[in-house]
């Protein structure tokens, strides 16, 4: 994928006395809510899920940490762009333990151009975490991301878990997403 995609600090929401969120930012990083249903709400030229890649690879130090996986573990990780028309308003990478992958969560494999999050959000089991904030260059992203390298990016993640079974969902909101 390119880009140096540095590991970087996730803050708890109660962690950001220090740290100023625009408000407008902090009503997408804290919303609870299914991200993928707030932005086919959001955008009125075709909502469109843009798979950069879903391939078998060793998840970063921290990703590890948070899932709870075997130092030199591998996992599932599918990088897409959530869409508007031509304009890409977030990038998001979910890394899915094999172990999760089995029995009903098989599905979880097969996604192709459908939304992960419309997926979670249906699933009865599921359940999810606390999610936590970053802030980041858009240099820190991937190339494919296609973002200004001087821009300030931020980003939320969270672990689900569906069938008691983990994974973890990042999004990174583009400096596109705020100019509509």
């Amino acid at each position: 994928m390119g880009g140096t995609f540095l590991q970087h600090r996730w803050y708890l929401r109660r962690q950001l006395f220090s740290r100023h969120v625009p408000a407008n930012i902090q009503a997408w990083l804290f919303d609870p809510a299914s991200l993928t249903t707030r932005l086919r709400q959001k955008c009125r030229t075709g909502f469109r899920v843009d798979v950069l890649s879903q391939t078998t690879q060793k998840p970063r130090l921290d990703e590890r940490k948070v899932l709870g996986m075997a130092t030199g573990s591998s996992a599932l990780i599918r990088q897409v762009r959530l869409c508007c028309g031509d304009t890409c308003w977030v990038y998001a990478r979910t890394v899915i333990p094999f172990a999760t992958l089995k029995g009903k969560q098989r599905i979880y494999a097969n996604l192709g151009t459908r939304p992960l999050g419309a997926m979670l959000f249906a699933d009865r089991t599921m359940q999810r975490d606390e999610v936590v904030i970053t802030s980041l260059s858009g240099r820190d992203l991937p190339h494919a991301v296609c973002t200004p390298k001087d821009s300030t990016v931020w980003g939320r993640r969270s672990v689900f878990k569906v069938g008691d079974k983990p994974l973890l969902v990042s999004e990174y909101f583009l400096p596109a997403f705020f100019e509509e």
